[in-house]
């Protein structure tokens, strides 16, 4: 698992020869669509999960928006705490930007309830409407992590707090297709993150 995430974040598709737009990472797929040849890239799936607020958080959440994913849960004793601060410099840099959102999903539901996750965003000092801490089914939690944003996660006892995940923050298009992953404990991987949102809005400016 962990060497298809490698494989995956290192093998990406359609790079542009300029520095004008990032890259599409992930699968692609030559088809044939209404009598042309289209490449068909890999995209996040469909998805329903409930947020901080008890609201129903689905793709549809994020349509016509740029946003940063990640996995972890609130009782992580290793990078979790990293991870959140580091995103928080992502939070507070795009707070007044309305094409922005954050979707992080906890990889221990049955401890992470809504409650739960309510004060943890309480304690981060986060606003929901920009910022989302979903939970819901733990196998459709894993399914999307590893099947659609190439983040491996699951239940581990060896792993500290027993559960195996990484730090990476997914930068997702408008069209819902993987164009960064960053390592989520590295200030210098969250600041090229930081660069590259901004890229990636421009590009649905053009």
């Amino acid at each position: 698992m962990k060497n298809l995430f490698i494989v995956v974040v290192l093998f990406c598709i359609g790079c542009s020869t300029t520095q004008e737009k990032l890259p599409i990472a992930g699968y692609k797929d030559i088809r044939s669509v209404d009598g042309k040849m289209d490449t068909i890239y890999h995209t996040i799936q469909d998805f329903a999960f409930l947020n901080q607020d008890s609201m129903i958080i689905t793709e549809k959440t994020f349509e016509d928006k740029v946003y940063v994913a990640d996995f972890f849960f609130t009782s992580c004793p290793s990078i979790c705490p990293k991870m959140k601060q580091q995103m928080l410099r992502v939070y507070e840099r795009f707070y007044d930007e309305p094409q922005l959102l954050i979707l992080s999903h906890t990889i221990d539901p049955k401890h992470d309830t809504v409650a739960v996750l309510k004060e943890y965003a309480k304690l981060l000092e986060v606003e929901s409407s920009k910022w989302h801490f979903v939970t819901g089914d733990m196998d459709k939690i894993y399914a999307i992590a590893e099947k659609s944003y190439f983040a491996p996660a699951g239940e581990d006892e060896e792993a500290p707090g027993g559960f195996l995940h990484n730090g990476a923050f997914v930068l997702v298009d408008k069209d819902r297709r993987i164009r960064g992953v960053y390592d989520g404990t590295d200030e210098f991987q969250v600041d090229k993150l930081i660069k590259d949102i901004p890229r990636l809005i421009q590009e649905y400016e053009n």
